[in-house]
């Protein structure tokens, strides 16, 4: 029963230093879940400035405005167009 035991919580350090080392290999092919987050955030937040600042320009009217914010509260981007080649971070 002791040898189980033991086999058992030799097999989860085994997992655990896999799993950390893992997390910081420099051939990583993913990133941790809260850099993940944090980076949907931020594209989330300047899609945001970016509706507001084609909202203030004229671009785009209030009914629109409302659509994409709402679309973005639930997490869905709006693609953006591009214009005569521009990229699509100075379209307006």
């Amino acid at each position: 029963m002791a040898a189980a035991a033991v086999l058992i919580a030799a097999l989860l350090c085994a997992a655990m230093i896999y799993d950390t080392m893992h997390l910081f290999t420099p051939r990583q092919t993913h990133w941790p879940p809260l850099a993940r987050l944090r980076g949907r955030r931020a594209a989330l937040e300047a899609e945001e400035r970016w509706c507001t600042g084609l909202l203030m320009h004229g671009r785009i009217d209030g009914r629109s405005y409302q659509q994409r914010m709402s679309g973005l509260a639930r997490a869905h981007r709006v693609d953006r167009l591009r214009r005569h080649g521009r990229s699509s971070r100075h379209c307006y």
